[in-house]
């Protein structure tokens, strides 16, 4: 089968031949001053790209080493969790945290909805017992996001701690890591940053290292461990094992790209690129997922599909016939999504995509109107521009 024209799916996403120049630099001894110094940078350039002072970790796989490392860290038995649901990957948290031994405490809204601040707080105020939260800001497979910007604050300024998802969050919607007290983050390469998919990017406080080494359980000696990269990389400059230097080599590449463009522009870029989308699916007679236009991510468009027609068989409809690779809801609930994230976050793709979703919605009985989605589409692309 050939390659898609276009991958419009949720990650991993195109990357630009900047930074596939960089995964295809030579191979470097891992502890070659070459490489140690590429290493460092790019640590560095993560922390501005989270906007902290933090410790900065490279766990060497996809963001569920570093997701999954964090959260066994954390957890000691019994320890009251309360964990926000409203998709598949906080549903999957809520897993983790039950199996590790805490106590789970859960807030759970609709897929297609979001937990708020207020019932936060209120439940907080209920339990006061509760010793972290943990959220995902961006929930990729039903396209809804989470406001940290008032939920990390009001954890911090209760003493309690908070575990963030933000996978395909940061570079997708304003992110300030210190400014909201956010203790452990995890974020991913393969999404908004439009890096390759080989690294978690872990942002570890001062209070989440006290927590970590205050637990017995925390894991050691271990592919996911933090303490190991603290202490042996951050305190010795030894590598815990080897990493993927060709990822480093080309997450610093796609890093160099954010930078240069500027962090706030390329928010502006998704957000620029989401409306887009949204302005189009709309006016072809399309239903967006989430129920309100503040919560919906500005790194996929997700569109609510007619209950006869499956989800997966658009998707797969879209790139056999078109060429387009889109993705499906992935258990979030019969959804289609567009991406405009990293290098796609931009006009032509959104074009691109909504033609590619309503001529393979007509082709499955759908009726859509192709011409008019297009035309707003080209006409608020037109208005940004101006």
């Amino acid at each position: 089968m050939a390659a898609p024209d276009f991958t419009l799916s949720a990650g991993p996403v195109t990357v630009t031949a900047r930074t596939l120049a960089g995964l295809g630099k030579p191979i470097l001894y891992h502890y070659d001053p070459e490489f140690r110094a590429t290493f460092t940078r790019t640590q560095d350039k993560v922390a501005q790209i989270l906007k902290t002072s933090n410790d900065i970790l490279l766990m060497q796989g996809e963001a569920i080493v570093g997701l999954e490392g964090a959260l066994r860290s954390l957890i000691t038995p019994g320890m009251p969790v309360l964990n926000l649901v409203q998709g598949v990957f906080g549903k999957g948290t809520g897993y983790w945290i039950a199996d590790f031994g805490a106590e789970l405490h859960e807030i759970e809204v609709g897929y297609d909805d979001a937990v708020t601040p207020e019932q936060v707080e209120a439940y907080l105020d209920e339990h006061p017992e509760i010793r972290m939260v943990c959220l995902v800001a961006s929930e990729t497979p039903s396209g809804t996001v989470t406001d940290v910007s008032r939920i990390g604050p009001m954890c911090r300024d209760r003493g309690i701690l908070t575990y963030v998802d933000t996978v395909s969050g940061v570079l997708g919607m304003p992110w300030e890591t210190d400014e909201w007290g956010l203790d452990l983050c995890v974020a991913g390469a393969q999404k908004c940053l439009g890096g390759p998919p080989g690294i978690a990017l872990v942002s570890v406080s001062e209070r989440a290292w006290e927590a970590i080494y205050a637990n017995p359980a925390a894991p050691r000696d271990s592919y996911l461990s933090l303490i190991d990269w603290k202490e042996k990389w951050l305190g010795e400059g030894r590598f815990p094992y080897t990493p993927s230097v060709s990822d480093v080599n080309g997450l610093e590449a796609a890093l160099d790209q954010a930078l240069e463009e500027g962090v706030d522009a390329v928010v502006a870029r998704h957000e620029a690129a989401a409306h887009v989308t949204r302005t189009g699916a709309r006016a072809m007679g399309l239903e967006l997922w989430a129920v309100r236009e503040g919560i919906a991510s500005a790194c996929v468009t997700s569109i609510r599909l007619p209950d006869h027609i499956d989800n997966a068989l658009v998707r797969d409809h879209a790139r056999e016939v078109y060429g387009v690779m889109l993705s499906h809801g992935q258990g979030a609930g019969n959804l289609i999504r567009l991406s405009h994230m990293g290098p796609t976050a931009g006009g032509l793709h959104s074009i691109v995509g909504l033609a590619a979703l309503g001529r393979s919605l007509a082709d499955l009985g759908v009726t859509v109107d192709i011409g008019a989605g297009l035309e707003a589409a080209l006409g608020a692309l037109s208005a940004q521009r101006l």
